[in-house]
């Protein structure tokens, strides 16, 4: 079971790292955070943003993508509440005051779990990843390895495992810049200003998105 030749794993692992590396609502949210509050809640950004991909991986696996994927209704319905949050969290960001330093990575009023729970939606509202995932992963099941849902399954799961080797070091390297920008009061109002435009143009492209 889950036998694969080294041309599969070459060529499964070369697309998962340029997947993990394509820039995105998923990666902008990770970044964003990172620069904006720093690494503690950088990581906790991305923490979630696997979360919410393994949700994908596992529709995959199970065929609910497919829904997504065929049903105009159910992919419009994902779509325009994916694309109304992440124009909210723009329009947070827009509006705020911006964050010194001192509050940075622990500091008082600052809590991770948010943070953790708006990636899981970011990455579990777009239905673009949904269907992504559902056109990506049959291409390397291979007949006979095991059953098709298990290989879609753990070609999912280690797109999250490469992601795992790609997007800390992004963190630490965000961290530091936030560091850098954050001496200033103004840079940090206008770093939330940035991202707050990001995510609402983000908002408004998957909006605009079709199938």
């Amino acid at each position: 079971m889950f036998e694969y030749t080294l041309i599969h794993w070459g060529t499964f692992l070369s697309a998962a790292v340029l997947l993990n590396l394509s820039p995105g609502p998923d990666i902008a949210y990770i970044m964003g955070q990172t620069i904006r509050s720093g690494r503690k809640h950088g990581f906790a950004a991305m923490l979630g943003i696997w979360t919410g991909a393994g949700l994908h991986v596992l529709m995959a696996a199970i065929g609910l993508s497919a829904i997504l994927a065929t049903s105009a209704l159910a992919f419009s319905v994902v779509k325009w509440v994916g694309a109304a949050y992440l124009m909210w969290l723009g329009i947070k960001l827009l509006l705020s005051r911006g964050e010194p330093l001192t509050h940075r990575d622990g500091g008082a009023g600052q809590r991770m779990f948010p943070v953790y729970c708006q990636g899981v939606l970011v990455s579990a509202l777009n239905p673009k990843v949904a269907i992504f995932f559902l056109a990506f992963l049959p291409q390397f099941v291979v007949e006979g390895a095991g059953h098709p849902s298990a290989q879609l399954f753990l070609h999912g799961i280690l797109v999250i495992a490469v992601a795992a080797f790609i997007e800390p070091p992004l963190v630490m390297v965000a961290a530091k810049l936030g560091d850098f920008l954050n001496k200033r009061r103004r840079v940090g109002l206008w770093m939330d200003r940035s991202l707050g435009v990001l995510f609402v143009v983000l908002g408004a492209r998957l909006a605009a998105s079709a199938r």
